[in-house]
Formats: structure tokens, sequence, C-alpha cells
């Protein structure tokens, strides 16, 4: 492939090459091939390079059918022998510091601990490898962390040297390579090997930095979370301005913010709980309120009321306080919510009326939908009529 010498140089900016042929794909998506390219394809974990073609957008890369595909926002106006090729220099900067920052975290991992990295993906904000480990403890991967960074430090070279399968011999690779000819290692020495065809820096210096941010199980597996080079920084500036912020609203010194945010927590919970009682005990008056303005009548009491945006939740909590302190009590109960209309129906452990019957013979006539069991249901449907006639459907039904 001609186009190994240009991934071989990740420093190119900018490149003159011939075209090979303009054309569409089955999509109707237009791409050009040139017969050599610094553009990076999605391959290997690491998305592809984005920049320009004879000033027209490049917004995607593949390598499809051995051929390399740089998909324009529009065609060339005239096609010409050559054309001129820009990348973005600070998308392809980062992706190469985040790819040689994972071959470095990932040495580690295996160096210090024998986590193997099984799969790699590098996204917009954030990378992450899977360890073929189910655990990970804070201290192994502040050990690994401390150890990446040291390799950074140290400025080590990151080589490239494209070799045969025969030639694989001589090196001790941190894992199979999956090509079998024309196999490009990328090496840090004496510290990792491994077959890559991705974009990378000349030094591990250049990488700048390494923070494992998170991790959680998958599966059998453990997720890692990290950055790496100007992606570190960006975070930190993103989390200081945060904390900044935060000290000034809490009025605490950065040290004291998780004591002061955990006594916040503390304290909206019991207002919360606080907030709550007050609810119930409101709903007791209420319940009070409503059987003392409604007469039994025989050995019935029925109880029958339309509110105006209240929740279903709440008419549920008021309807079972009746229910369960008047075993002769039927309670009835419409919402006009907005172009909805929502009701409640229960009884108390003497009653004899089916609720749930008498909740099949309403739904159909507000195109609702509901359920529940023999003493307590509940439903909505369409705001067809007014809530004063859903509600006399709902008494008489039990006459």
């Amino acid at each position: 492939m001609e186009n190994k010498l240009y991934f071989q140089d990740a420093y190119i900016q900018s490149f003159t090459a011939g075209v090979v042929r303009h054309a569409k794909d089955d999509e109707g998506q237009t791409y050009i091939v040139l017969d050599q390219t610094a553009f990076y394809p999605t391959g290997g974990g690491q998305p592809h390079d984005v920049g320009t073609i004879n000033d027209i957008n490049v917004i995607n890369v593949e390598e499809t059918d051995g051929e390399i595909r740089h998909y324009l926002e529009r065609p060339i106006p005239e096609i010409s022998k050559e054309v001129f090729g820009v990348i973005d220099w600070k998308r392809r900067f980062d992706h190469m510091q985040q790819h040689a920052g994972q071959h470095i975290l990932s040495a580690a991992f295996e160096s210090l601990h024998n986590f193997k990295t099984v799969s790699f993906h590098l996204g917009r904000e954030i990378l992450t490898i899977d360890l073929d480990t189910e655990q990970l403890s804070e201290q192994e991967a502040k050990d690994v962390e401390a150890l990446a960074n040291q390799i950074i430090l140290d400025n080590k070279a990151i080589e490239t040297k494209w070799v045969t399968e025969e030639e694989l011999t001589h090196y001790s690779l941190r894992k199979e390579t999956k090509v079998k000819e024309e196999i490009r290692l990328v090496i840090i020495p004496e510290f990792d090997y491994n077959g890559c065809g991705g974009t990378h820096p000349k030094t591990t210096g250049e990488v700048r930095a390494i923070k494992i941010l998170d991790w959680e199980k998958q599966k059998k597996k453990v997720r890692v979370q990290f950055i790496c080079g100007e992606r570190v920084l960006e975070q930190f500036h993103q989390k200081q301005k945060v904390l900044l912020t935060l000290t000034k609203q809490l009025n605490v010194p950065e040290i004291e913010m998780e004591t002061a945010v955990n006594r916040i927590l503390d304290g909206g919970k019991e207002l919360e709980k606080a907030l709550e009682e007050a609810r119930e005990d409101i709903l007791q008056f209420e319940a009070k309120e409503l059987l003392d303005h409604n007469e039994a009548q025989g050995e019935e009491i029925v109880i029958g009321h339309v509110y105006q945006d209240r929740s279903i939740q709440e008419l549920q909590k008021l309807a079972r306080i009746i229910t369960i302190g008047e075993e002769n009590s039927y309670v009835f109960f419409v919402a006009e919510n907005k172009d909805r209309l929502q009701f409640v129906s229960a009884r108390g452990s003497k009653g004899i009326v089916n609720m749930k019957n008498l909740c099949k013979e309403v739904l159909p006539l507000i195109n609702g939908k509901g359920g529940g069991n023999e003493m307590f249901v509940q439903g909505g449907g369409d705001n067809l009529m007014e809530g004063e006639q859903l509600l006399e459907i709902l008494i008489k039904s039990i006459k």
C-alpha cells in the first residue's frame, strides 16, 4: 500500500497527491481516492482524520475494498490530476497523544498486574480500555497511573517499524498481531512492543500526562476510563472552574467541600422527610373533613369529589386513608389535569361492588387505560366529558 509511507510519519500536516478516482457510494455520498494520503481512516479503535482537500471539507475517511475513501462535504468542481490535502492538526495530534497514552497505560497494567487489554475505544472526550480481570483496586490503579506517567517523564522514544511475520519472533509483543503481512510495530524500547497502524508522537514526553478517571465492571471485564495529553488540562480546567464556583457558593475552602456537601444533602433528606410527614398529616385532616361532610347512605358512606390539577398518586393515598379507616366506605375521586381525565375508585373491606369491573365499564367512555383489583382501581383518558359527569357515572354505577 503506497499510503504506508505517509502513515509512518504522523507529523505530515499537508500533502499533494494524484487523483485515482472520484465517485459516489451506494448511498450517494461523494468520495475521492488518491494515489497516496496522509488522512488516517477509521480503524484500530482510533477515529478518522478530518481536514480539507482543495479547500473542501473531508468529513469521513474509510478503508473499503483495499482503497482509502475520502468522503467530501461536496464534490470537487473541477477534478484535476493533483489535489492538495490539509489535515486538521489539532484533532490529529490529540489522537496521537491519546493512542500513544493507551499503549503506555495498557503496557503498565500488564507490567504491574498482568492485566491484558482486550479492547480499546478513543472517544471525543474520554478513552476506555477493557481489562481481562474482574476486579481493580484503587491502589492498583494508582500504581499503574504512576508508572505510566513515569514513562512519559522519561521521554522515551516511540519508534515504528515494518516487519515480516517471521521477524516478529525477535520482539516480545504485548498481544498477537491480526495482520500477517506488512506488519507495523509501535515500539517503546524496553517497555512496550505492539502491532498497530495508528498515529503516535515521536516520544512519550509528547503524551504529556495520563489520568485514570474511573472504572466499572463490564460482565467479566473491567472498563477503565482515562484521558491523556491536552485533555487532562482541559478536564482539570473544567473541574477547577466548578470547584471554585462551589467554594464561593458554599463559603468553604476546597478541602472542606465534601463535608459541606454531605451536610447539605443530609439536611435536604431531613427536610424532605419532614415535608412528607406534613403531607401525610394534611391528607389525614382532608380525609376526616371529607368523612365529616358526607353522611352515610344506609350502612354505606359514599364520598365523591372532582379536583383540578391534582396528582393521581396523592388521590390514591387519600382514598386509601378513607377506605382503611371506614370499612363501609366507597370513594370516587376525579382529577381534571390539563387535557386528561383521571380517576380513583376504591371501597372498604366490607364493600361488595367489584371496582375492577367498574373500571372496565368506565374506561371506554374516555378512551382510557387503567387497572387495579376488586377493591382499588385507577385510570385515565382523554378529556371527553366534564369531571362532574364522570363522577356522576362512577357513583351511579354502585347503586
